[in-house]
C-alpha cells in the first residue's frame, strides 16, 4: 500500500499535498475510494480512505491508526566520517533502510571533503535530509531519521561525552567481536565510521578515552560507504531486529 509521511494528521480529515499529492495523482493514479498509509513521524500509522480532491490536493479520511511495527528496539546514531565526492549519499539511504535513527556527519583527520562555507553545509544537509526521507517511506519506517549537519571531530567527541551512552568505534586496526559486545537488551547506541583512510590512530585512542569500545567487522578492510551497511546489519540482526 503506498505510504506518506505527515506532521498534520489532526481528526478524521486529512489533506495531502505538495509532492505527495502530484505522486498520489499522477504517478499511482489513485482514486476516490483507493487507500494509502500516512505516519506521523512518532511511530504511529494511519490507515487511510481517499474522499476526494481539492486542486492539486488529495483529501483522505483517517480510517484506523496502528502503532508502526518496522522501528527496531535500539536507537543507533551513525557518526560518518566524510566521505569524497557523493557516497555519504549511498550511506544515508542504506543507513536509513536498514534502521539508523540519526546521522551525523563528521569531518575527521583524513576526511577529503571539507566544511567550506556555511550555505553550501546548509544546503547539502538539506539534500541529505531529503534522501533519508525518501528512503524512510521506501521502507516503511515509523520515524524520519534526522540527519544533522556536520561537526568536527572534537565537536563530535565532545558531544559523545555529554550524551554518556554506548559508543562503538570501527577500527580497521582491530577490536572485539560486536557479539561480544551487544546484546539484544541495548536501546541506545552511538557507532563512528571513518572516511576514506580510516582514522588516524590518536583519533581512536581519543574516542576510546571517553569510553569507546573498539570493533572489527572482520579481516577483510571495508570501503567506507560498505562499512556502515554491514555494521548495522550485524547490529540489527545482533538485537533482534532482523526476525
Amino acid at each position: 500500500m503506498p505510504r506518506f509521511f505527515s506532521d498534520v494528521i489532526e481528526g478524521d480529515t486529512v489533506v495531502i499535498t505538495g509532492q505527495d499529492a502530484v505522486h498520489i495523482r499522477r504517478s499511482l493514479r489513485l482514486r476516490v475510494g483507493d487507500n494509502v498509509t500516512l505516519c506521523d513521524g512518532k511511530g504511529n500509522d494511519y490507515f487511510c480512505e481517499i474522499t476526494g480532491f481539492d486542486g492539486e490536493n488529495v483529501v483522505v479520511k483517517t480510517l484506523y491508526r496502528t502503532p508502526t511495527v518496522s522501528e527496531p528496539s535500539v536507537f543507533v546514531t551513525l557518526y560518518q566520517g566524510l566521505p569524497k565526492g557523493d557516497k555519504m549519499e549511498l550511506i544515508i539511504q542504506k543507513s536509513v533502510e536498514l534502521g539508523v535513527s540519526a546521522i551525523v556527519p563528521v569531518e575527521t583527520a583524513r576526511s577529503i571533503s571539507r566544511l567550506n562555507g556555511s550555505d553550501k553545509v546548509i544546503k547539502k544537509q538539506q539534500r541529505y535530509q531529503k534522501i533519508a526521507d525518501e528512503a524512510a517511506g521506501q521502507s516503511g519506517r515509523g520515524i524520519l531519521p534526522k540527519v544533522e549537519c556536520p561537526l568536527t571531530f572534537q565537536q563530535a567527541v565532545d558531544r559523545l561525552r555529554e550524551e554518556n551512552e554506548p559508543v562503538i568505534v570501527f577500527y580497521e586496526g582491530g577490536g572485539s567481536r560486536l557479539s561480544d559486545i551487544l546484546g539484544k537488551d541495548i536501546l541506545r547506541l552511538s557507532i563512528f565510521i571513518g572516511p576514506e583512510g580510516g582514522f588516524e590512530p590518536e583519533e581512536v585512542e581519543q574516542l576510546c578515552s571517553i569510553g569507546a569500545n573498539k570493533a572489527t567487522l572482520g579481516p577483510r578492510v571495508l570501503r567506507c560507504e560498505t562499512a556502515p551497511i554491514a555494521a548495522l546489519s550485524v547490529i540489527m540482526a545482533l538485537t533482534g531486529n532482523m526476525e
